[in-house]
């Protein structure tokens, strides 16, 4: 199979699909590896790393041109929708709940779109993991930049001081971003709380934390009462494939103290708060009723030679299987897979998706069946 890499245009977007180590894999077992000149770069890989492991470096166009499977980090932006074609599979985040114009765009270009963090084996979300635990370890650290009162913050700082209180973290959401953002909250001195819609996650936090994270169920008043208190409100809710679900209205703004931090992980799924809007790496903060918002929807690019590595590790095994087997067979063979993709030849298959969508989802079987015949 040809496998094409293209270099991200996302702003601010420094991470690249594959490794070199990644590319060597894939010749040895045949297969030939695309990568658009200079894609590596900003994740620490050279051109001549690639062509040592075995890589042909070429321009984009190419890339998308000769490609059958394109292996990306973030979803395509509208100058590279006419890129895509019929027949081609697509392997990358997507976040297509958030977004109908990409789906459309998707589904007009009649690719086969399985996306990262809809990848499900074993009860978790292997693919979304790494990025979550990078961007829940991200999201204290920037809350607490900005509550810096020369940021517009309000100035409380994160770890306190003798005799005076240190800054109250709110953590919505329990799962890997949660967890992760947990920890560095509560290392960094801050109060922390964690609210889930689900009791069995925040037993987890608090035997995890011996205590020391402190842990609510999420009700409609449990959640009022919490974020009217907090410094610093981070969004870590995830549906899988669908929406995210909108828990912080515009009205309980304005019960939070001028200059609190609402750090929205969450954002790629749309993001939990009612004012929240995607923000970049170059420009991530606006402010809405005195409330901060950083929305960046693709914290880890921040840290490219971290999370690069650590993404592409996550994917390589998935990569290979498509690889070898194709979309078809793949998906007929690999749960994981089937659970991953969310669009095949223009109709959508995935039942978190169609549900965003107000639609039905297709039946992969009916479709590869219907092809084949």
């Amino acid at each position: 199979m040809i496998i094409g890499v293209p270099a991200e245009i996302k702003k601010g977007e420094s991470r690249v699909g594959l490794v070199p180590d990644g590319v060597a894999e894939l010749v040895r077992m045949g297969h030939t590896v695309l990568v658009e000149k200079g894609a590596g770069l900003g994740s620490g890989f050279a051109d001549g790393l690639y062509i040592g492991a075995g890589a042909g470096i070429t321009d984009g166009h190419a890339v998308f041109g000769r490609a059958e499977l394109i292996v990306k980090v973030k979803e395509p932006l509208p100058p590279e929708y006419g890129l895509l074609r019929p027949g081609q599979a697509l392997f990358t985040f997507l976040h297509l709940a958030s977004s109908r114009e990409l789906t459309d765009a998707l589904m007009k270009s009649g690719v086969s779109a399985l996306a990262y963090e809809t990848l499900e084996e074993g009860g978790g979300l292997p693919l979304l993991a790494p990025m979550s635990e990078i961007a829940g370890r991200m999201a204290p650290l920037m809350g607490a930049f900005y509550l810096q009162a020369g940021k517009g913050g309000s100035g409380v700082f994160a770890a306190g001081a003798v005799g005076v209180r240190p800054a109250r973290c709110l953590i919505l959401g329990a799962g890997n971003a949660g967890t992760n953002a947990a920890r560095v909250s509560s290392a960094l001195g801050m109060d922390t709380t964690v609210l889930n819609i689900t009791a069995d996650r925040l037993r987890r936090i608090d035997e995890m934390f011996s205590g020391r994270v402190k842990t609510l169920m999420l009700t409609g008043d449990a959640l009022g009462r919490a974020v009217r208190d907090a410094d610093l409100v981070i969004g870590a809710a995830l549906v899988p494939g669908a929406r995210a679900p909108l828990l912080i209205t515009r009205q309980m703004l304005g019960a939070m103290r001028r200059g609190s931090v609402i750090v929205d992980i969450s954002i790629d799924q749309g993001g939990v708060t009612e004012t929240s809007m995607p923000t970049t790496h170059d420009d991530p903060v606006y402010e809405v009723d005195g409330i901060i918002h950083y929305c960046v929807a693709n914290m880890p690019a921040a840290y490219p030679q971290t999370s690069t590595p650590a993404l592409a590790n996550a994917t390589l095994p998935y990569v290979k299987l498509l690889a070898e087997a194709g979309v078809e067979e793949g998906v007929g063979k690999s749960g994981p897979l089937r659970s991953a993709l969310n669009i095949y030849r223009g109709r959508v298959v995935h039942k978190g998706l169609a549900r965003s969508m107000g639609a039905e989802p297709a039946d992969i079987k009916d479709l590869v069946s219907a092809r084949s015949r």
